[in-house]
């Protein structure tokens, strides 16, 4: 049996990060009786928790209830649904991620849950984790990145060189611009989008490659989306603030990520020794992703196997890219069986 959204109940729970910044959980829950522990889903920048439920047959979140799991999707200061401010990688490592699992394991009882998570949200949640921030997680499914950034050159030019211009006009880049102006600098780039990207009929999809990576289009393959998904994806991108990208740009440049701000719960080089967790981490990537290289992936899962070999996995995707992952047409049969079995892997029931 395969549950459809139609059969979703949805609880959206506020809480409060650890320096009182409002965040939300989106609790799902379906007729299928719970057996196995939480599972939190986190999406990545400027989009919101509702990523991971597109219009497409069959979702991530509906294979988790089928599956047993009680399903929660986290929105972190990067969510749209949540009032923009200017936030970084490392703020979210310290004060989201800890409160988020402390509040699933207070709501549920569980001792230890699970965790998907995917881009920026996989980088923050595994530097988090990293730290010996995230010690009740002891499974961890990452998609596309986490900590060794690795992308096209074209997009580490537009990081290095087109920053600095829009810091000058906006604090923020969203793809949004492509159907809501704000004033004369976002008509500016939108024109420039529309004359560059020809691919398809859909501005926010064309804004979507030009602020995150290098193809055409660059988080997806058109062939992969069916057409509802390509209409919906529309309202599921907007602000991303200017100091995001600066830290991404300094982590592309390290090598590895690198927490921007004083936070003295990270450490300074992420790379530098073990990792403090005793979470296993399946790490997966797109052949095709043009945001993050697949060779992101491969570089952290080998910097894992050098400290604890054998522990961890890496699933290289063919035919897939970035989000496509999580809603393209076929993920249901092409990815989410190996996110399902990652999580399986270590999991005993709950009664």
């Amino acid at each position: 049996m395969i549950i459809t959204r139609a059969e979703h109940r949805t609880e959206v729970i506020p809480f409060r990060a650890r320096d009182n910044t409002p965040l939300s959980l989106v609790h799902v829950t379906s007729p299928v009786e719970v057996t196995k522990g939480p599972v939190m889903l986190v999406h990545g920048s400027g989009v919101r928790a509702e990523l991971f439920r597109p219009p497409v047959r069959t979702t991530i979140v509906d294979v988790l209830l089928e599956d047993g799991w009680d399903v929660w999707m986290l929105n972190w200061r990067a969510s749209i649904d949540l009032d923009p401010l200017s936030w970084t990688l490392a703020d979210a490592a310290v004060y989201d991620h800890p409160a988020a699992v402390e509040h699933v394991l207070n709501a549920t009882g569980a001792e230890t849950m699970k965790a998907v998570i995917h881009c920026q949200g996989s980088t923050s949640f595994t530097m988090s984790a990293v730290a010996g921030l995230l010690p009740q997680v002891d499974t961890i499914v990452s998609n596309a990145v986490s900590l060794h950034p690795v992308v096209p050159a074209f997009s580490r030019l537009k990081i290095d060189y087109l920053t600095p211009v829009v810091k000058v006009f906006t604090p923020y880049l969203s793809p949004a611009w492509g159907y809501k102006s704000q004033g004369y600098f976002t008509r500016a780039i939108r024109g420039l989008v529309k004359a560059t990207h020809r691919e398809c009929d859909n501005i926010v999809c064309k804004m979507v490659s030009f602020t995150y990576g290098s193809g055409r289009p660059a988080l997806w393959a058109h062939e992969n989306l069916d057409d509802a998904t390509h209409q919906w994806l529309s309202g599921e991108f907007a602000e991303v603030p200017v100091t995001f990208f600066e830290e991404m740009g300094r982590s592309i440049k390290a090598g590895h990520m690198v927490a921007a701000g004083n936070h003295p719960e990270l450490p300074g080089n992420f790379v530098a020794e073990a990792p403090q967790t005793d979470a296993r981490f399946a790490f997966i990537a797109g052949l095709d992703n043009l945001c993050f290289l697949p060779e992101s992936q491969q570089r952290t899962f080998d910097f894992f196997q050098k400290h604890r070999p054998g522990k961890d996995s890496l699933h290289l995707i063919p035919g897939y890219g970035h989000l496509d992952v999580f809603f393209g047409e076929h993920a249901w049969q092409d990815t989410f069986p190996v996110i399902v079995e990652e999580l399986n892997k270590t999991q005993e029931p709950t009664s």
